[in-house]
């Protein structure tokens, strides 16, 4: 019968472990299986990950594409149709903010944006980046408010204009 107290490997499952540098009679020892020169033998004898042997490199030989903004902008973007689904009694607004502390939408997001797919049943006070035009005329129609948020960050030629020529 097995017991916990019975258990071991099967045989050949487990090997001793190479004991390197011990003596002639190990086997393994004087040059510990490294060979009798060259760099491989010495101490700290190895290359960098991706050398080639001084062949330019697969790193340097393939060409570099593309380009990733530090400074990208991105935009959560939601349908009438997931608007619905939310409590109008819950929500007394919808915005970046309000979405974001409910859980609604996932994710950092400097910009909110509100599409017109699917049906409004609710109203709902919608405060946004970018709403389009189906979507404001469905959110209005259910009895709602629209707000047109400034987007972050980009100020208008006129107001810099005008701010030159105060300055």
């Amino acid at each position: 019968m097995l017991k916990l107290n019975t258990i071991k490997a099967h045989l050949g499952a487990t090997h001793k472990r190479k004991r390197l540098g011990r003596g002639a009679g190990s086997g393994h020892g004087q040059t510990a299986g490294k060979g009798d020169k060259g760099q491989l033998a010495r101490s700290g004898g190895s290359v960098r990950p991706g050398f080639e042997g001084g062949q330019m490199p697969l790193y340097r030989r393939v060409p570099k594409r593309g380009f990733t903004n530090p400074g990208r902008r991105t935009i959560a973007v939601v349908n009438l149709s997931d608007l619905d689904k939310l409590d109008a009694s819950t929500f007394k607004e919808i915005s970046l903010e309000s979405l974001g502390a409910a859980r609604e939408i996932k994710g950092r997001f400097d910009r909110l944006a509100v599409l017109g797919n699917g049906e409004l049943t609710k109203a709902f006070h919608v405060k946004a980046h970018k709403i389009s035009a189906s979507a404001q005329e469905k959110i209005l129609k259910a009895g709602g408010q629209v707000e047109l948020l400034p987007i972050p960050g980009k100020a208008s030629k006129k107001a810099t204009k005008v701010a030159g020529i105060q300055s």
